[in-house]
Protein backbone atom coordinates (compact mmCIF):
# COMPACT_ATOMS: atom_id res chain seq x y z
CA UNK A 1 0.00 0.00 0.00
CA UNK A 2 1.48 3.26 -1.08
CA UNK A 3 0.70 6.54 0.68
CA UNK A 4 1.36 9.84 -0.60
CA UNK A 5 1.97 13.22 1.67
CA UNK A 6 0.57 16.07 -0.26
CA UNK A 7 3.36 18.99 -0.45
CA UNK A 8 2.55 22.71 0.48
CA UNK A 9 3.81 24.89 -1.98
CA UNK A 10 6.33 27.39 -1.30
CA UNK A 11 4.01 30.36 -2.25
CA UNK A 12 1.56 29.18 0.11
CA UNK A 13 3.90 29.79 3.26
CA UNK A 14 4.75 32.91 2.33
CA UNK A 15 1.53 34.36 1.86
CA UNK A 16 0.45 33.11 5.39
CA UNK A 17 3.52 34.47 7.01
CA UNK A 18 2.66 37.94 5.03
CA UNK A 19 -0.83 37.88 6.29
CA UNK A 20 0.36 37.17 9.91
CA UNK A 21 2.64 40.54 9.99
CA UNK A 22 6.79 40.92 11.08
CA UNK A 23 7.49 39.27 14.15
CA UNK A 24 8.20 41.35 17.02
CA UNK A 25 11.05 42.27 18.07
CA UNK A 26 12.66 42.51 22.04
CA UNK A 27 12.57 46.06 23.84
CA UNK A 28 15.54 48.00 25.19
CA UNK A 29 15.26 48.15 29.12
CA UNK A 30 15.29 52.08 30.58
CA UNK A 31 18.39 53.27 31.82
CA UNK A 32 18.81 53.63 35.82
CA UNK A 33 21.93 56.33 35.30
CA UNK A 34 20.07 59.99 36.92
CA UNK A 35 20.36 63.16 34.47
CA UNK A 36 23.47 64.90 35.18
CA UNK A 37 22.29 68.51 35.87
CA UNK A 38 23.26 71.16 33.49
CA UNK A 39 25.46 74.03 33.83
CA UNK A 40 22.26 76.57 33.57
CA UNK A 41 20.35 74.23 36.01
CA UNK A 42 23.06 74.86 38.90
CA UNK A 43 23.48 78.80 38.25
CA UNK A 44 19.93 78.88 38.51
CA UNK A 45 19.94 77.01 41.81
CA UNK A 46 22.71 79.30 43.19
CA UNK A 47 21.08 82.35 42.04
CA UNK A 48 17.83 81.30 43.73
CA UNK A 49 19.85 80.80 46.89
CA UNK A 50 21.44 84.10 46.79
CA UNK A 51 18.23 86.08 46.42
CA UNK A 52 16.65 84.27 49.13
CA UNK A 53 19.38 84.67 51.80
CA UNK A 54 19.36 88.53 50.20
CA UNK A 55 16.11 88.92 51.43
CA UNK A 56 16.22 87.28 54.77
CA UNK A 57 19.70 88.36 56.48
CA UNK A 58 18.40 90.90 57.50
CA UNK A 59 15.74 89.47 59.20
CA UNK A 60 18.26 86.72 61.40
CA UNK A 61 20.92 89.27 61.99
CA UNK A 62 17.56 91.15 63.84
CA UNK A 63 16.54 88.02 65.44
CA UNK A 64 20.46 87.44 66.36
CA UNK A 65 21.16 90.47 68.23
CA UNK A 66 17.85 90.49 69.42
CA UNK A 67 18.84 86.96 71.14
CA UNK A 68 22.44 87.80 72.24
CA UNK A 69 20.83 91.11 73.75
CA UNK A 70 18.47 89.24 75.81
CA UNK A 71 21.47 86.41 76.78
CA UNK A 72 24.20 89.54 77.46
CA UNK A 73 21.43 91.71 79.76
CA UNK A 74 20.06 88.67 81.73
CA UNK A 75 23.40 87.49 82.82
CA UNK A 76 24.93 90.82 83.70
CA UNK A 77 21.51 91.21 85.76
CA UNK A 78 22.07 87.75 87.46
CA UNK A 79 25.94 88.72 88.26
CA UNK A 80 24.44 91.51 90.11
CA UNK A 81 21.70 90.37 91.61
CA UNK A 82 23.91 87.19 93.46
CA UNK A 83 26.64 89.35 94.04
CA UNK A 84 24.01 92.12 96.00
CA UNK A 85 22.70 88.76 97.81
CA UNK A 86 26.39 87.88 98.91
CA UNK A 87 27.13 91.42 100.13
CA UNK A 88 23.95 91.17 101.89
CA UNK A 89 24.69 87.74 103.71
CA UNK A 90 28.48 89.36 104.14
CA UNK A 91 26.61 91.88 106.36
CA UNK A 92 24.65 89.82 108.29
CA UNK A 93 27.68 88.27 108.85
CA UNK A 94 29.72 90.65 109.89
CA UNK A 95 27.11 92.43 112.46
CA UNK A 96 26.88 89.04 114.14
CA UNK A 97 30.93 89.04 114.52
CA UNK A 98 30.30 92.62 116.37
CA UNK A 99 27.96 91.57 118.33
CA UNK A 100 29.59 88.04 119.44
CA UNK A 101 32.40 90.50 120.81
CA UNK A 102 30.58 91.94 123.45
CA UNK A 103 29.65 90.01 126.78
CA UNK A 104 25.84 90.13 126.02
CA UNK A 105 26.80 88.59 122.28
CA UNK A 106 28.58 85.57 123.33
CA UNK A 107 25.41 84.90 125.39
CA UNK A 108 22.93 85.65 123.19
CA UNK A 109 24.51 84.71 119.84
CA UNK A 110 25.41 81.45 118.55
CA UNK A 111 27.99 81.78 115.37
CA UNK A 112 27.16 78.33 114.08
CA UNK A 113 23.56 79.16 113.96
CA UNK A 114 23.94 82.63 112.80
CA UNK A 115 26.33 80.96 109.15
CA UNK A 116 24.12 78.00 109.32
CA UNK A 117 21.00 80.53 108.86
CA UNK A 118 22.47 82.72 106.71
CA UNK A 119 24.00 80.46 104.09
CA UNK A 120 20.50 78.53 104.41
CA UNK A 121 18.87 82.50 103.39
CA UNK A 122 21.81 82.70 100.61
CA UNK A 123 21.13 79.69 98.62
CA UNK A 124 17.57 80.04 98.74
CA UNK A 125 17.72 83.75 97.67
CA UNK A 126 20.50 82.68 95.20
CA UNK A 127 18.13 79.97 93.61
CA UNK A 128 15.30 81.71 93.39
CA UNK A 129 16.82 84.80 91.52
CA UNK A 130 18.90 82.55 88.63
CA UNK A 131 15.74 80.84 88.25
CA UNK A 132 13.72 84.01 88.09
CA UNK A 133 16.24 85.29 85.72
CA UNK A 134 17.15 82.35 83.49
CA UNK A 135 13.71 81.22 82.80
CA UNK A 136 12.51 84.99 81.96
CA UNK A 137 15.06 84.84 79.67
CA UNK A 138 14.22 81.63 77.79
CA UNK A 139 11.07 82.43 77.15
CA UNK A 140 11.77 85.45 75.49
CA UNK A 141 14.67 83.51 73.31
CA UNK A 142 11.43 81.52 72.63
CA UNK A 143 9.75 84.49 71.58
CA UNK A 144 12.09 86.60 69.43
CA UNK A 145 12.63 83.26 67.18
CA UNK A 146 8.25 83.97 66.89
CA UNK A 147 7.34 80.51 68.70
CA UNK A 148 4.24 80.53 70.40
CA UNK A 149 4.51 80.54 73.95
CA UNK A 150 0.50 79.30 74.78
CA UNK A 151 0.91 75.79 74.76
CA UNK A 152 4.07 75.59 75.90
CA UNK A 153 2.76 77.58 79.05
CA UNK A 154 -0.71 75.69 79.47
CA UNK A 155 1.30 72.38 79.21
CA UNK A 156 4.01 73.62 82.00
CA UNK A 157 0.88 74.54 83.92
CA UNK A 158 -0.65 71.37 83.82
CA UNK A 159 2.79 69.91 84.59
CA UNK A 160 3.27 72.39 87.60
CA UNK A 161 -0.41 70.94 88.88
CA UNK A 162 0.87 67.70 88.64
CA UNK A 163 3.88 67.26 90.02
CA UNK A 164 2.65 69.68 93.09
CA UNK A 165 0.01 67.10 93.84
CA UNK A 166 2.28 64.58 93.50
CA UNK A 167 5.04 65.60 95.78
CA UNK A 168 2.52 67.72 98.17
CA UNK A 169 4.79 66.80 101.13
CA UNK A 170 7.61 67.41 99.75
CA UNK A 171 6.90 70.96 98.62
CA UNK A 172 5.27 71.59 101.87
CA UNK A 173 8.62 70.45 103.77
CA UNK A 174 10.39 73.23 101.85
CA UNK A 175 8.47 75.71 102.17
CA UNK A 176 8.32 75.10 106.01
CA UNK A 177 11.83 75.07 106.05
CA UNK A 178 12.06 78.36 104.04
CA UNK A 179 9.83 80.23 106.71
CA UNK A 180 11.39 78.54 109.87
CA UNK A 181 14.58 79.80 108.30
CA UNK A 182 13.62 83.23 107.38
CA UNK A 183 11.41 83.74 111.14
CA UNK A 184 14.11 82.43 113.22
CA UNK A 185 12.43 80.06 114.92
CA UNK A 186 15.34 78.06 116.28
CA UNK A 187 18.58 77.05 114.96
CA UNK A 188 21.64 75.17 115.84
CA UNK A 189 22.75 74.77 119.14
CA UNK A 190 19.22 75.66 120.48
CA UNK A 191 17.43 73.04 122.64
CA UNK A 192 13.89 72.73 121.22
CA UNK A 193 10.01 70.67 121.57
CA UNK A 194 8.85 70.02 118.28
CA UNK A 195 6.19 68.30 119.49
CA UNK A 196 7.18 64.68 117.61
CA UNK A 197 10.39 65.25 119.18
CA UNK A 198 13.00 67.07 121.07
CA UNK A 199 16.63 67.45 121.97
CA UNK A 200 19.51 69.83 120.76
CA UNK A 201 19.32 71.03 117.41
CA UNK A 202 22.69 69.89 115.44
CA UNK A 203 21.38 70.84 111.36
CA UNK A 204 18.80 72.82 109.84
CA UNK A 205 17.92 72.20 106.59
CA UNK A 206 15.12 73.00 104.26
CA UNK A 207 13.74 70.08 104.42
CA UNK A 208 14.86 68.12 107.50
CA UNK A 209 16.11 69.19 110.48
CA UNK A 210 17.93 67.03 113.28
CA UNK A 211 17.79 67.31 117.16
CA UNK A 212 19.83 64.87 119.38
CA UNK A 213 17.88 63.71 122.16
CA UNK A 214 18.62 63.30 125.61
CA UNK A 215 19.86 59.60 125.33
CA UNK A 216 22.28 60.45 122.26
CA UNK A 217 19.88 59.11 119.63
CA UNK A 218 19.72 61.69 116.65
CA UNK A 219 15.95 62.67 115.53
CA UNK A 220 15.09 63.12 111.68
CA UNK A 221 12.27 65.91 111.69
CA UNK A 222 10.19 66.77 108.61
CA UNK A 223 9.68 70.57 108.44
CA UNK A 224 6.27 69.87 107.28
CA UNK A 225 5.06 67.71 110.26
CA UNK A 226 6.24 70.45 113.18
CA UNK A 227 2.43 71.93 113.85
CA UNK A 228 4.46 73.76 117.10
CA UNK A 229 7.47 74.65 118.58
CA UNK A 230 9.03 75.18 121.65
CA UNK A 231 12.26 76.80 122.12
CA UNK A 232 14.27 76.27 125.73
CA UNK A 233 17.15 78.43 124.35
CA UNK A 234 15.78 81.71 123.71
CA UNK A 235 15.52 84.54 125.85
CA UNK A 236 16.07 83.19 129.76
CA UNK A 237 15.18 79.58 131.80
CA UNK A 238 13.21 79.41 134.52
CA UNK A 239 14.84 77.34 137.99
CA UNK A 240 12.58 76.09 140.31
CA UNK A 241 12.69 73.77 143.16
CA UNK A 242 10.69 72.33 145.52
CA UNK A 243 11.98 71.59 149.07
CA UNK A 244 9.41 69.42 150.97
CA UNK A 245 10.18 70.01 154.62
CA UNK A 246 8.04 68.99 158.18
CA UNK A 247 5.11 71.45 158.90
CA UNK A 248 6.70 71.60 162.15
CA UNK A 249 9.28 73.73 161.07
CA UNK A 250 9.77 76.96 161.82
CA UNK A 251 9.24 78.91 158.68
CA UNK A 252 11.60 82.27 159.73
CA UNK A 253 14.52 79.56 160.35
CA UNK A 254 13.14 78.07 156.87
CA UNK A 255 13.56 81.27 155.15
CA UNK A 256 16.38 82.71 156.30
CA UNK A 257 18.81 79.41 155.69
CA UNK A 258 17.13 79.36 152.37
CA UNK A 259 18.45 83.26 151.54
CA UNK A 260 21.25 82.69 152.87
CA UNK A 261 22.21 79.83 150.39
CA UNK A 262 20.85 81.82 147.65
CA UNK A 263 22.94 85.08 148.26
CA UNK A 264 26.13 82.78 148.61
CA UNK A 265 25.15 80.87 145.48
CA UNK A 266 24.79 83.83 143.58
CA UNK A 267 28.51 85.52 144.49
CA UNK A 268 30.12 82.76 143.46
CA UNK A 269 31.75 81.41 140.18
CA UNK A 270 30.36 80.49 137.41
CA UNK A 271 27.05 80.65 139.07
CA UNK A 272 27.12 84.78 139.28
CA UNK A 273 26.96 84.21 135.27
CA UNK A 274 25.01 81.61 134.87
CA UNK A 275 21.90 83.18 137.43
CA UNK A 276 20.20 86.31 135.32
CA UNK A 277 18.46 87.06 138.62
CA UNK A 278 18.51 87.04 142.08
CA UNK A 279 17.07 83.54 143.97
CA UNK A 280 13.89 84.07 145.10
CA UNK A 281 12.02 81.74 148.33
CA UNK A 282 8.84 81.86 146.61
CA UNK A 283 6.67 81.03 149.46
CA UNK A 284 4.85 77.97 150.12
CA UNK A 285 3.50 75.97 147.50
CA UNK A 286 1.69 73.68 149.32
CA UNK A 287 0.70 72.74 153.08
CA UNK A 288 -0.25 69.31 154.13
CA UNK A 289 -1.00 67.65 157.57
CA UNK A 290 2.18 66.38 158.07
CA UNK A 291 4.60 68.46 155.39
CA UNK A 292 4.62 71.75 153.69
CA UNK A 293 6.73 72.61 150.09
CA UNK A 294 8.60 75.46 149.50
CA UNK A 295 9.05 76.70 146.22
CA UNK A 296 12.38 78.55 145.65
CA UNK A 297 12.97 79.84 141.72
CA UNK A 298 15.67 82.07 139.71
CA UNK A 299 15.61 82.97 136.07
CA UNK A 300 18.82 81.40 134.45
CA UNK A 301 20.92 81.35 131.28
CA UNK A 302 18.89 79.42 128.47
CA UNK A 303 19.71 75.91 128.44
CA UNK A 304 21.25 76.18 132.27
CA UNK A 305 18.06 75.10 134.02
CA UNK A 306 18.61 71.80 134.99
CA UNK A 307 22.41 73.47 136.30
CA UNK A 308 21.38 75.28 138.39
CA UNK A 309 18.52 73.41 139.78
CA UNK A 310 21.26 70.10 140.37
CA UNK A 311 23.45 72.69 142.11
CA UNK A 312 20.65 74.57 144.35
CA UNK A 313 19.39 71.02 145.70
CA UNK A 314 22.82 70.39 146.49
CA UNK A 315 23.39 73.38 148.26
CA UNK A 316 20.14 73.38 150.04
CA UNK A 317 20.40 69.53 151.42
CA UNK A 318 23.89 70.87 153.35
CA UNK A 319 22.05 74.02 154.66
CA UNK A 320 19.80 71.98 155.73
CA UNK A 321 21.71 69.68 157.59
CA UNK A 322 24.03 72.13 159.05
CA UNK A 323 20.70 74.03 160.38
CA UNK A 324 18.93 70.63 161.39
CA UNK A 325 15.97 70.97 159.39
CA UNK A 326 15.00 67.91 158.01
CA UNK A 327 13.87 67.18 154.67
CA UNK A 328 11.00 64.85 153.97
CA UNK A 329 8.86 63.26 150.72
CA UNK A 330 5.84 61.23 150.75
CA UNK A 331 4.97 60.24 153.72
CA UNK A 332 6.41 61.69 157.28
CA UNK A 333 9.48 60.27 158.38
CA UNK A 334 9.62 59.35 161.47
CA UNK A 335 10.95 60.98 164.67
CA UNK A 336 14.70 60.07 166.32
CA UNK A 337 13.31 59.79 169.95
CA UNK A 338 10.02 57.40 169.15
CA UNK A 339 11.53 54.60 167.44
CA UNK A 340 8.93 51.69 167.38
CA UNK A 341 8.44 48.65 169.91
CA UNK A 342 9.65 46.12 168.55
CA UNK A 343 7.17 44.11 170.67
CA UNK A 344 4.50 45.47 169.28
CA UNK A 345 4.70 43.12 166.13
CA UNK A 346 4.74 40.24 168.49
CA UNK A 347 1.25 38.33 168.82
CA UNK A 348 0.61 37.94 172.53
CA UNK A 349 1.03 33.65 173.47
CA UNK A 350 -2.18 31.44 173.42
CA UNK A 351 -3.00 29.34 175.41
CA UNK A 352 -3.63 26.69 172.45
CA UNK A 353 0.03 26.97 171.74
CA UNK A 354 0.13 24.22 174.39
CA UNK A 355 -1.43 20.89 173.72
CA UNK A 356 -1.62 19.93 177.08
CA UNK A 357 -3.83 23.18 178.01
CA UNK A 358 -7.22 22.34 178.59
CA UNK A 359 -8.30 25.00 175.95
CA UNK A 360 -6.62 22.77 173.24
CA UNK A 361 -7.75 19.21 174.47
CA UNK A 362 -11.45 20.65 174.06
CA UNK A 363 -10.32 21.96 170.89
CA UNK A 364 -9.14 18.36 169.44
CA UNK A 365 -11.57 16.99 167.21
CA UNK A 366 -13.04 14.02 168.78
CA UNK A 367 -12.35 10.36 167.25
CA UNK A 368 -15.09 8.15 165.74
CA UNK A 369 -14.87 5.13 167.80
CA UNK A 370 -15.20 1.70 165.84
CA UNK A 371 -19.19 -0.04 166.43
CA UNK A 372 -19.22 -2.93 168.60
CA UNK A 373 -19.90 -6.65 167.10
CA UNK A 374 -23.74 -7.79 168.49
Amino acid sequence: MHLEVPAVSLSASSAVLAAAGPSPSPSPSPSTVPAVPSLQDAQQSATHAASWIEENWSTWLAIGLKVLLILVIAAVLRNVVLRAITKLIDRMNRTVQAVDGTALGGLLVNAERRRQRSQAIGSVLRSMASFVILGTAALMVLSAFQINLAPLLASAGVAGVAIGFGARNLVTDFLSGVFMILEDQYGVGDTIDAGVASGEVIEVGLRVTKLRGDNGEIWYVRNGEVKRIGNLSQGWATAGVDVTVKASEDLDRLKATLDEVAEKMGKEEPWNELLWSPIEVLGLDSVLLDSMVVRVSARTMPGKSLTVERELRWRIKRAFDAADIRIVGGATAPAEGDAPDPTAVVAAPSALANSASPQAEAATPLTPSAPTPK
